[in-house]
């Protein structure tokens, strides 16, 4: 598991021009509500597409304590046998969700208006990272939650005996709070409401509906409410999960910055909650044509083909925009170094209680690569070095950041110089077959 091994440094060197099919995983943040709700609905949940990453088996492996039966039949096919709303067991261990934030804090919600106690921990990183964010609202419907100082892992959670149905106002745009109360509402009587000032994805709106639950979501002048209906039987479904865009985005930027290259990336997730980087890399002048448009699993799809594009230009980037891409901000930073001019992203101060302070990370970075940074605690601002023009030859430290690892990878791709990071073993959190897939295309990429 991520950050309880040996770290594994690795090293990336200019790379010829990438070319072929780059068949990323399934996505991440569908992945793990595909398991929940499969395992608070009654009956047979079939899944394909599943992302295998340490983070969803973790989710897998937590719903499985809770008295679901979960089965891999094939790679990326799995069922789940849930066990109805209300109907989770109390498990027997402390349930170690990794490194994934999306899961402990989904998860807590799921079983916060159940009468049980349950106990999470996580990787160095998951321990460092904010829960007060869910457990306060959390609070809310009866369940009280003991943890370390700054409300951090390990952390006990006593679920609502009688729970009540709550309203509430989410402070800051987190798709991981909206979903932890919406499935704490679900076994909760009466109607839960949760109002967003800004548009975060909607993953969990989806699935909640498609599952059979009884939900709306009304766009008003105080953002977008959202009401569900407690104590509904799910149906179980047939899950078909997109590729994840958080992912694409690696060989989609790669292309972008390697001269020569030419991809395609096939049935990316279009869900405009989530499609904010591919908008900005347009923007930035981009070759990016989104081919073949479709619906898949209810989400909508494409396929990417993606040229090398040597004449990017630097842009501000709304800061609006951010909950659709605050995932792919690392990996637009090194787009950013390679573009000509000055790119900056502000209202992004979710990106300091990521798996790591992601601004931090990648300014100091990308410094060490020489590109000249400015920071505060909302914005980040890259001063472009043009195509090819980073010199790189620099270490950069991960901080147990898969995200923050393939980045400083990608970049080295097009440095003058290898660019190396210090642990490269957190990618398999997110991104398993991220080595294989990228030098298969034609990267370079070194252990040790």
């Amino acid at each position: 598991m991520s950050g309880h091994g040996d770290a594994q440094p690795m090293t990336a060197r200019k790379s010829a021009p990438l070319k072929g099919v780059a068949q990323v995983p399934g996505d991440k943040s569908i992945s793990h509500r595909a398991l929940i709700l499969g395992a608070m609905a009654v009956g047979e949940t079939r899944i394909t597409g599943l992302l295998e990453g340490q983070d969803v088996l973790d989710t897998a492996k937590a719903m499985r304590a809770f008295g679901a039966e979960v089965t891999q039949h094939a790679p990326g096919e799995w069922s789940v046998h849930g066990v109805g709303v209300g109907g989770f067991r109390e498990p027997d261990n402390v349930i170690d969700c990794g490194n994934s934030g999306t899961g402990v804090r989904l998860i807590m919600g799921c079983m916060a208006t159940t009468a049980m106690t349950a106990t999470f921990t996580g990787d160095a990183s998951l321990r460092k990272r904010p829960m007060g964010r869910v457990t306060d609202p959390l609070s809310l419907f009866g369940a009280r939650a003991y943890g370390r100082a700054g409300g951090r892992l390990p952390m006990t959670i006593v679920g609502a005996a009688d729970p009540v149905p709550v309203r509430y106002v989410v402070p800051v745009p987190s798709a991981q709070v909206k979903s932890a109360v919406l499935l704490a509402g679900l076994n909760a009587p009466g109607q839960t409401v949760v109002i967003e000032r800004e548009a975060t994805r909607d993953h969990s709106e989806r699935m909640l509906a498609g599952f059979g639950a009884t939900l709306s979501v009304e766009r008003t002048s105080e953002g977008n409410v959202i009401t569900l209906t407690g104590q509904p039987e799910l149906r179980p479904q047939a899950v078909a999960v997109p590729r994840d865009p958080s992912s694409a985005a690696f060989p989609v930027c790669a292309a972008l910055i390697v001269e020569g290259s030419d991809i395609l990336v096939p049935g990316v997730s279009q869900n405009p909650t989530r499609n904010g980087l591919f908008t900005t890399l347009v923007e930035m002048g981009a070759d990016i044509v989104f081919e073949n448009p479709r619906e898949e699993g209810g989400e909508p799809v494409a396929d990417l083909r993606v040229r090398f594009s040597g004449s990017l230009k630097g842009i501000e980037v709304p800061p609006e925009r951010a909950p659709s891409m605050i995932d792919e901000y690392p990996i637009l930073s090194v787009v950013a170094a390679n573009a000509t001019g000055t790119t900056v992203m502000r209202g992004v101060k979710e990106l300091r209680v990521k798996e790591s302070d992601r601004i931090d990370a990648m300014a100091r970075g990308l410094e060490a690569c020489g590109v000249r940074i400015e920071e505060d605690e909302d914005t980040l601002i890259v001063h472009g070095m043009g195509a090819g023009g980073v010199p790189g030859g620099a270490t950069a430290a991960t901080h147990l950041d898969h995200r923050i690892a393939m980045s400083f990878l990608i970049c080295g791709m097009a440095a003058k110089a290898p660019v190396s990071v210090d642990d490269a073993s957190p990618i398999v959190t997110s991104f398993p077959i991220f080595e294989g897939l990228m030098t298969r295309l034609g990267a370079t990429l070194e252990h040790g």
